[in-house]
């Protein structure tokens, strides 16, 4: 299996790529990161160095690998957090190429927009072309509850809410979607819940919530997991239920720790055998 993986990068620590490529790695998948830009640390920290790559910089990268005929190979493209229009647009060339060379694959967006912490933080701009254009091109959408009723203009605080949102989106061109981060009406205090959908049927998976600090980078791992597990499986339920017992063990992990980074590497056996696993139920 063989992922191209376009997203932003940093040295130390787990965002972005940083944080997507080496649990892919780990389940076995063949990964061809794409950098969107390269950064000493997160910016959650107030304080990097490191550079923006534009959209041509990133299509010369997706072109050299085309050149090598190697996009026919391809199973799955990858995208996250996009910075700019013109990476997004970059994306997506990549995403049409991609498919030219292979009709089978698939892509997934993760549409990065923002969280109910901090509310917006993309750019002016990338929320609409999210919207109007990556997500209609998108087979799989992974995207948080925040984002999820932003793309859908509408609130997903109960469990029919949420589908209901789903579906809205869905219809706009994903036929799989992941909801990360779900928080409604019948998730108790101590749980958080995840979300697919499929075909009309949607599943819940609820794991116990962690007092965590504030990571970063958990969305761009769970995307990741989900989409592996989605291309072996073809089943929207058993990806959910794989990657949601992955990525607790990590947070898990990470919390256990007191680590302000994912434990990424030092919790990667979370990956391929996690410590728990979770029921996923129809909903």
């Amino acid at each position: 299996m063989k992922v191209l993986s376009i997203q932003s990068h940093v040295a130390y620590g787990h965002v972005g790529n940083s944080s997507a490529v080496f649990p892919m790695q780990r389940l076995g998948v063949e990964v061809w990161p794409v950098h969107t830009v390269q950064f000493s640390n997160h910016t959650g920290y107030g304080e990097w160095r490191g550079r923006v790559f534009d959209g041509p910089a990133v299509e010369e990268v997706v072109q050299g690998v085309a050149e090598r005929g190697a996009l026919k190979d391809c199973d799955a493209v990858l995208s996250g957090y996009m910075g700019s229009a013109d990476i997004g647009t970059a994306i997506l060339r990549a995403v049409a190429a991609v498919r030219a060379a292979n009709r089978e694959a698939l892509y997934c967006c993760d549409p990065v927009i923002g969280d109910t912490y901090s509310g917006v933080y993309v750019r002016p701009g990338i929320a609409d072309f999210m919207r109007a254009q990556a997500v209609p091109a998108a087979d799989i959408l992974t995207p948080n509850q925040f984002e999820l009723d932003l793309i859908s203009d509408t609130p997903s605080d109960t469990l029919e809410a949420a589908k209901r949102a789903v579906a809205s989106v869905q219809a706009l061109g994903p036929r799989v979607l992941l909801v990360t981060s779900l928080t409604t009406a019948e998730t108790p205090p101590d749980a958080i819940d995840m979300m697919a959908a499929e075909g009309g049927a949607f599943w819940r998976v609820r794991t116990p919530r962690l007092d965590l600090k504030a990571v970063s980078g958990a969305g761009d791992a769970v995307a990741a997991l989900y989409l592996v597990h989605y291309l072996r499986t073809r089943s929207a339920a058993l990806a959910l239920g794989m990657a949601a017992a992955s990525i607790h063990g990590l947070l898990r992990r990470t919390a256990e720790a007191g680590s302000e980074e994912l434990l990424t590497v030092a919790a990667q056996d979370e990956f391929v055998a996690p410590s728990a696993a979770f029921p996923v139920e129809s909903v």
